[in-house]
């Protein structure tokens, strides 16, 4: 059996698709499943780059194209009120739930369902509060070690080479993004690609 490491942060509309979308998209194959909440805009941070939402253009883009992705899946999802909002704690009450900070999925669903349907403020207190009530995390959100896993978490993604989420590792090899879920079925399923094609970027020089 497979393991997956799923990186994920609730402010991506491509993770609550690919969240969704997994058991379908992957039905059939042997895998278990770690859910990993990390900071995206740590990662944005690090590599030098801004989120979609930031960018005119894209940001509008981005909305119209998971509205559509929904569409196609038969999902529900609306935009929040506001976006991008500030995520931090909706990933400590995730990370809460744990004592290990791997929420299982049943976490995970509520959060990005909280997020993703209904079109409210994500980020609003009142809601966060109610939401914190129906998840009764075994640790408090604010406790300091809580905060120290999500930093941990989030360094052990950039250490990982994780750029974007979602992100999904398994054996050491990263697939990103919702249309990437393909490509993880294939490896999965033991598709002897992998064998040879996975390593010939690292022969394509960059530019000086």
């Amino acid at each position: 059996m497979k393991h997956i490491t799923f990186y994920l942060d609730f402010i991506s509309p491509y993770a609550y698709l690919a969240f969704e979308t997994l058991p379908e998209a992957l039905m059939g194959q042997s895998y278990s499943v770690s859910y990993k909440p990390v900071l995206f805009a740590a990662l944005l941070k690090h590599h030098g780059q801004l989120g979609p939402a930031e960018i005119p253009g894209k940001r509008e883009w981005t909305y119209r194209h998971v509205l559509w992705l929904a569409r196609q899946h038969g999902l529900e999802l609306q935009l929040p009120a506001q976006h991008p909002f500030n995520p931090i704690g909706l990933l400590r009450l995730a990370l809460a739930c744990s004592e290990s900070g791997l929420p299982n999925r049943y976490v995970c669903e509520n959060i990005f369902r909280h997020v993703w349907q209904g079109g409210a403020d994500a980020a609003d207190a009142d809601r966060l509060q109610t939401l914190t009530g129906q998840l009764a995390p075994k640790r408090d959100a604010n406790d300091e070690l809580v905060k120290s896993q999500l930093r941990a978490h989030t360094d052990d993604a950039i250490a990982n080479g994780v750029f974007g989420v979602p992100t999904f590792e398994v054996d050491g090899k990263l697939f990103w993004g919702l249309d990437a879920l393909p490509m993880l079925k294939a490896y999965l399923q033991g598709d002897a690609w992998f064998n040879s094609a996975w390593a010939a970027t690292d022969q394509v020089r960059s530019w000086p």
